[in-house]
Formats: structure tokens, C-alpha cells, sequence
């Protein structure tokens, strides 16, 4: 019997977008969006996290004033409970596609062995 793949995969989509820890993770978005000073502080935050996750990439350098920045801006969105609650959402959905990639990726860790 032949599958398609898409379609399993979109099943799985489907799957995600009913699952619970999607729908806390939602949850969490709305309520940060929902207060405008909370949505611009996590807003600056993310602005900041893109940016050193650019630079990375480019091989560019990190100077120590931008990382004490990104230190100081992730103390303070921590202490804003609305934020903390959004990032582990974030960080519980992050473990379940990681998990999922690994069920995803056994057929060829088991073909060529684990990297």
C-alpha cells in the first residue's frame, strides 16, 4: 500500500494545532498580545533574540555590549509572568516537535546510523 507522506503530514499538523500544549501555547500569545506594554516588551525581546541569531549565522561577531543587553532584556521579560508563561509554552512545544522530528528521522538514522 502505498502513503503519501503529505498527507500524514498534514495530519500531523492538524494533530499539533489540537493538542493541548498548542492551545496553552496559544493561550499564553493571546494574553501577552493582549496587553499593549507586555506585547511591546516581548516584541523588543524577540527583535533582540533575532538579531544575535542573524549575526551567528553570518559568522559576525557578538560585541559585549549587545550580549549584557540581551542579558538584561531577558531578566526583565522573565519577571513578567505573562512573558515567563508564553516561553514555556514555547519551550514545551519546542520539546514535542524535537521528539517529533526524532520519530520522523529514525527511518534514515536506521538506514545510514546514528550521526
Amino acid at each position: 500500500m502505498a502513503v503519501n507522506l503529505y498527507d500524514s503530514a498534514y495530519a500531523l499538523e492538524t494533530a499539533i494545532r489540537q493538542s493541548d500544549e498548542y492551545r496553552q501555547l496559544q493561550q499564553a500569545y493571546s494574553e501577552v498580545n493582549a496587553d499593549p506594554t507586555t506585547k511591546s516588551m516581548f516584541e523588543q525581546f524577540r527583535q533582540i533574540q533575532m538579531n544575535l541569531q542573524q549575526k551567528q549565522m553570518m559568522g559576525q561577531d557578538i560585541s559585549e555590549q549587545e550580549v549584557q543587553q540581551a542579558q538584561s532584556t531577558v531578566a526583565l521579560v522573565q519577571q513578567n509572568e505573562k512573558i515567563a508563561a508564553l516561553m514555556q509554552a514555547e519551550q514545551r512545544m519546542s520539546m514535542i516537535i524535537g521528539e517529533l522530528n526524532q520519530v520522523i528521522m529514525k527511518p534514515l538514522e536506521d538506514l545510514y546510523g546514528k550521526m
